[in-house]
């Protein structure tokens, strides 16, 4: 069979694969097919390994041979210029892969005590609703809340300060953004994120 058909198109496995490969990165994250030069300064080495130019603009490269792109990302960082603010919205967005979720609606339960003069449920069962005669209440806690204690070594008579000073030091050393790209400890990162979720809104520290 030709490996050519009658219009003089090659339509042959190996000049596909050719056609494909053009382009492409390799294994190591190359762009073998670059010809660019690096844009390190004074370095005159094939430019095959692209990186942002600014974290505000993410599709705007520049170019650098495989030593210089190292030197670039471990210097780089995503959250340069960025107020304490902008770094916490950063955050809560993270933890919810940037799909803010909303709280259920409680107006019409909140309506409904309210017909009977009662702006908290618990005020039903009078002095004692808050009260916990047993143990102390840092003590008390529910299982999920104890597993995110122990993830970010903390004690249960941590304070909320305590919890976000320490969640956002964890951050820091795990989130590839902010680590120089390394994705090694992901898992763990996972973890904290969980354990925030688990923390952030709790009524049992103060």
């Amino acid at each position: 069979m030709s490996k050519s058909d009658p219009f003089g198109f090659n339509i042959s496995a190996a000049a596909d694969k050719k056609r494909r490969s053009k382009g492409r990165r390799g294994m190591s994250g190359a762009f073998e097919s670059s010809t660019r030069v690096c844009d390190h300064a004074g370095c005159e080495e094939p430019g095959k390994y692209r990186a942002p130019k600014s974290p505000k603009v993410l599709d705007d490269y520049y170019w650098f041979c495989k030593d210089h792109v190292r030197d670039y990302n471990l210097n780089w960082n995503y959250f340069q210029g960025q107020s304490e603010e902008e770094f916490q919205n950063f955050l809560d967005n993270a933890t919810v892969w940037e799909r803010p979720t909303k709280p259920f609606s409680k107006a019409k339960e909140e309506q409904g005590w309210a017909r009977h003069g009662i702006s908290d449920p618990h005020e039903m069962l009078g002095v004692n609703a808050t009260l916990n005669p047993g143990r102390s209440l840092g003590r008390k806690l529910p299982p999920t809340e104890k597993r995110a204690l122990d993830i970010l070594d903390l004690r249960d008579s941590t304070t909320k300060a305590d919890i976000r000073k320490t969640y956002k030091a964890l951050i820091k050393v795990l989130h590839p953004d902010m680590n120089g790209g390394d994705r090694s400890q992901e898992d763990m990162l996972q973890e904290v994120l969980w354990a925030w979720e688990q923390l952030k809104e709790s009524r049992n520290f103060k």
